[in-house]
């Protein structure tokens, strides 16, 4: 004897396939979900520097206005960069874990390539790093993203003010912001705006040296990189960008 649960199962699965064949969406299947390929989440072009920067922005106001497409994160995607890579971004940030990158800018699968360190203290290793997705993989923008509050920094400038020095290897990282610091304090800003300040002279160095770095300066005077400073806000999401001589 035919089950009854069977028969209607097979009615239901023939039903299903009639519509799909007829181009139906089934009533109760799933919206495409984030990273689908669905409509929104193309990117824009990134041959240039200028173009890398406007994916940034395009992505970052995706962030800000809460309608992130989390794009390129599909198993087609993962398969496609299996054997190669070709990022069209380096992004320079902290490892402060309310700052990830690829969801600050809205970017997919193998498009940004992250160097994190905190408050982005750089040494030769990180530099090398930093070097080698323009150098050898053709990424046309490198950006140096600071932020609110940045806790490293908040630490560095309590121990410069409270001469105490921190202990093991963060002794390290606040002698690198120990610049950045006096230049701030150059400025002659109030103590309540020490923190950003320094934030920010960090961030404007740290450009200097890259733009002049030995393999990133040749392809910046060609107009095949550009070196930029960003900052991220907290509060917002907004990141603001600023390009040094212009």
């Amino acid at each position: 004897m035919t089950d009854r649960r069977s028969v209607l199962r097979a009615g239901t699965l023939a039903m299903a396939a009639l519509a799909a064949s007829a181009g139906i969406p089934a009533a109760n299947a799933a919206p495409p979900g984030p990273g689908s390929g669905a409509a929104g989440t193309a990117a824009g072009p990134a041959d240039t520097p200028a173009q890398a920067l406007e994916r940034l922005r395009a992505g970052n106001d995706n962030w800000v206005n809460d309608r992130v497409t989390h794009p390129r994160a599909t198993p087609t995607r993962r398969s496609d960069l299996s054997t190669h890579q070709e990022p069209f971004a380096v992004v320079f940030s902290c490892i402060d874990s309310r700052v990830p990158p690829e969801l600050v800018f809205d970017q997919g699968l193998g498009d940004l390539m992250v160097v994190r360190t905190a408050a982005h203290t750089s040494d030769g290793l990180v530099a090398g790093s930093l070097e080698y997705g323009p150098a050898e993989l053709g990424a046309r923008l490198l950006v140096v993203l600071g932020h609110q509050r940045c806790g490293a920094v908040t630490a560095a400038v309590k121990s410069f003010r409270e001469g105490e020095r921190l202990p093991g290897h963060l002794a390290d990282i606040a002698r690198d912001l120990r610049a950045p610091y006096e230049e701030a304090r150059r400025l002659g800003v109030p103590a309540d705006r020490l923190v950003e300040e320094t934030v920010r002279a960090q961030t404007r160095r740290t450009v200097a040296q890259l733009r002049s770095d030995r393999l990133l300066c040749p392809l910046v005077r060609a107009g095949k990189l550009d070196v930029v400073e960003a900052y991220y806000s907290l509060d917002s999401g907004a990141v603001t960008f600023s390009t040094p001589g212009r």
